[in-house]
């Protein structure tokens, strides 16, 4: 296979892993109030949030299958971890949804999914613009949750790729030393 047929399998994981999140996000049944007329509408989004979990779960299962046949991958880990971010970012952006609805005085500007979504990305992309901020406790203790969350897999994405540029260099060090007849040192 070649490189520029890897990729675009990689982007369409990727963006699979996206679309199915903000499927299930988007369509979860939350807060709803049993209405008999309402029920039309509420059957198709469970149909499409019952499509996100399946197209999660489907996506999940192929990455640990994926990452047990090649543990060191780069490519895998890399899609491991993104996917990873795009669960937890639903989950939080879930929870700070719920915690608006249930406890109004907990942020400001929090009203709608898109804000919560938009916010639990900002604090991902350690932006913080400001228009949308915790302010009460529990709020607060949520975001900082995160916040330790995205320093992991940011920590964990830079150690990935430090990793694979390290090694491919030591191995091209070594390739070129094999071609030029140079044998390392070992006296010493």
């Amino acid at each position: 296979m070649t490189r520029g047929r890897r990729f675009p399998r990689h982007a369409m994981r990727n963006g699979a892993a996206a679309f199915c999140s903000v499927l299930l996000y988007y369509c979860v049944p939350v807060g709803w109030m049993f209405e008999l007329d309402a029920w039309p509408g509420r059957l198709l989004g469970v149909c499409l949030f019952l499509a996100g979990v399946v197209g999660l779960g489907w996506l999940v299962w192929r990455r640990i299958e994926s990452y047990l046949r090649a543990p060191n991958a780069t490519g895998a880990q890399v899609d491991g971890l993104l996917l990873l971010v795009c669960v937890v970012g639903v989950v939080f952006a879930l929870f700070y949804y719920r915690l608006q609805q249930l406890h109004p005085d907990q942020f400001d500007g929090l009203e709608t999914r898109t804000d919560a979504l938009y916010y639990t990305l900002v604090t991902l992309g350690t932006v913080g613009f400001g228009d949308v901020h915790a302010v009460g406790q529990s709020a607060r203790i949520a975001t900082m949750v995160q916040i330790v969350f995205d320093l992991v897999v940011l920590g964990t994405l830079l150690t990935i790729i430090t990793t694979s540029v390290t090694s491919r260099v030591q191995a091209a060090t070594r390739a070129a030393r094999e071609v030029s007849g140079d044998a390392p040192d070992t006296t010493r």
